[in-house]
Formats: structure tokens, sequence, C-alpha cells
């Protein structure tokens, strides 16, 4: 993975990934408590901070030494960071439904999500801003036994490619 200064870091797992970054979330006041919930995960916290949120961040002054904040990821560096976390904590849609993908479980800091599948599952658990909840999730957070395939197989270009062809 490359880091903000363009160089490898090598992450030692296991580690969380979070990102936080909705309008909503990155008010001090609810900034401060998933911040604080980061906090009380007790391991590494690797966190590529939306210039909005870094912004938040300074507002809230010292940060937990658990957290260490990252400038932006481009997506394949997310993609990578996301992939080889042991959980992930986040606010985005997106990252909910791609850590299903991955095999990683995830902890959503909001009241709700497009992604109730994953919820229903066990994939992921919704705490909002929670300190006490966010700390305790990830600290259980596991992937089911069995993940059905609810977003496709990654196989849906080949069946179209060969629809296409014996149609064509």
């Amino acid at each position: 993975m490359r880091g903000c200064a363009g160089k490898t870091n090598a992450l030692p797992v296991p580690f969380t990934a979070a990102t936080i970054h909705r309008e909503a979330n990155v008010r001090p006041d609810r900034l401060a408590r998933i911040v604080d919930g980061l906090g009380r995960i007790g391991g590494r916290v690797v966190f590529p901070a939306h210039p909005r949120t870094r912004a938040t961040l300074g507002e809230l002054g010292e940060l937990p030494a658990n957290i260490e904040v990252l400038s932006p990821l481009g997506y394949l560096d997310m993609a990578a960071l996301v992939s080889q976390a042991r959980v992930l904590v986040t606010d985005s849609g997106g990252l909910q439904k791609e850590a299903y993908w991955y095999g990683v479980p995830c902890v959503t800091a909001r009241p709700s999500t497009e992604w109730v599948d994953t919820v229903e599952l066990g994939a992921n658990v919704l705490v909002d801003d929670d300190p006490q909840q966010l700390a305790a999730a990830v600290a259980s957070a596991r992937m089911p036994e069995e993940r059905p395939a609810l977003y496709g197989d990654g196989h849906a270009a080949e069946r179209v490619a060969a629809s296409l062809a014996a149609h064509g």
C-alpha cells in the first residue's frame, strides 16, 4: 500500500481501518464520540481522513495514541487497506458493501444503512456514534461462516459476454 508520502508502508495485522466523512459525522460533537470509540479499541486504527474530517479532528485536540491519521487515499490504496484490515469502521455506504466482498467485518457509525442485508447477516453492525457500542462491536466483529453472494459473484461480465456470443 502506498502511504501519504508515496512510500510503501507495512501494516502489521491485525489493525482496524477507519474512515469517517459524512457531513453529519464530522460535526465536532459526533466526531468526538466516534474518536472516543476508536480510542477504546485498544489496537492500531489506521484512519485516512477526508480534508473536512481532518479539519474537525484538528479542532478536537490530541487524539488517542492508537489512531494513526493518514492523508486521504485513492480508490485502489483504500481498497488495499480495507481488504487487509481485521475490521472496518466507516460511515461510507460503498465501503460497507466492499468490506463484505473482501470478507472484512464492518462497524458502521450511522443510525441506518442502505446495505441492510449485511446487517441481517451479522457482517455489519450499526453503532451510530456511541463510543462504548463502537468499541464493543469492533471487539466482537466477525464475518459469518457462510456468506451468500449478496451482490453478485463477480462473474456477471463473463455471463453477459457468453450470452452476447450465443445470440450474436
